[in-house]
């Protein structure tokens, strides 16, 4: 009787033997993982296109000054110039500033935001795209529909304020109010995203966690405190080292908010680079200025990651 052996019955009968894989098995194999190194492959040269090589040149860049059309090695006389400007610390006084007011405020919200979702047994489809509706719409329109909002004349909550008989406020034109008006403008335009991910995060707790603390007489705080924020913790890290990141570049909600004003108060390390790029017309100092903030965030990702490695290993 003949015996009809199927394709795979084959490759393992001739894998036994010892013997090497028909050529057309090869071909494909090749074929196959040339498409997907060629895909690879493209990234990757993406990546370095538009991400490392603007870096490396905006490095070598803060080693030259260009006079008349003709580029000069100076050394560090660009680093030199830009930490003898008052503008430089003032500007990062007040990326600090913004940095600790976002993330008092900005951080909380999210988190916050997500445990109410969480918690509520209907309509959460309908509250995670509320929530993440400000993310979808551009952000300088956003922004712009904030700077109506507060003009101190017709603007809507001076509007508010004057109808429940409240002192109203010049917002973006006073230096003690012009700060938290950023915070509340940045945070309103991207917590979104960060509620999602907490929401994610809280949804994959198991529930036999909060019925546990809930038998212990735990209320609604203590069972945050207890049981949400120790289940979440890694992501909640993560979540701060990248708001922080994110925060001291801020830039969008000055530029077009306050200009840098008042007095400066709002000018920021990232707004003052852009100043010295194309307001100075000195791009050699700004790319010096570049050069700076990406060695204060790499520090500061690296202590943050030498912290998680340890607390991971304790």
């Amino acid at each position: 009787m003949a015996v009809t052996l199927t394709r795979g019955q084959a490759r393992v009968d001739a894998a036994r033997d010892g013997s090497r894989p028909p050529l057309a098995a090869l071909r494909r194999a090749l074929v196959r993982n040339l498409r997907a190194h060629a895909f690879l492959i493209g990234a990757l040269l993406c990546f370095v296109l538009f991400t490392w090589y603007p870096m490396i040149r905006e490095i070598v860049m803060s080693f030259q000054r260009v006079h008349y059309g003709e580029t000069s090695w100076v050394g560090l006389a660009n680093y030199r110039q830009i930490t003898a400007d008052p503008e430089f610390w003032s500007a990062w006084r007040n990326t600090l500033e913004f940095t600790g007011i976002a993330l008092f405020f900005g951080f909380a919200a999210p988190f916050a935001a997500a445990i109410v979702i969480n918690e509520c047994r209907h309509a959460q489809g309908y509250l995670r795209v509320l929530v993440y509706l400000p993310v979808m719409l551009p952000p300088v329109a956003g922004i712009l529909l904030f700077k109506y909002f507060m003009d101190p004349g017709y603007g809507l909550f001076n509007q508010v304020l004057h109808a429940v008989h409240l002192p109203t406020s010049s917002w973006l034109a006073s230096k003690s109010s012009a700060m938290p008006s950023l915070v509340f403008v940045s945070t309103w335009g991207n917590m979104g995203s960060a509620t999602l991910v907490y929401l994610a995060a809280l949804q994959g707790i198991p529930g036999e966690l909060y019925e546990a603390a809930e038998l212990d007489g735990a209320n609604l705080l203590q069972r945050i405190w207890h049981v949400t924020v120790p289940q979440t913790r890694l992501i909640l890290s993560l979540m701060l080292m990248l708001q922080v990141v994110a925060t001291m570049q801020m830039f969008t909600e000055s530029f077009v908010l306050t200009g840098g004003g008042p007095e400066g108060s709002t000018t920021t390390v990232v707004y003052l680079l852009y100043n010295y790029a194309f307001n100075y017309d000195k791009f050699n100092t700004a790319a010096a200025l570049g050069v700076i903030m990406l060695l204060v965030l790499g520090c500061f990702s690296a202590i943050y990651l030498w912290l998680e490695r340890r607390g991971r290993e304790a």
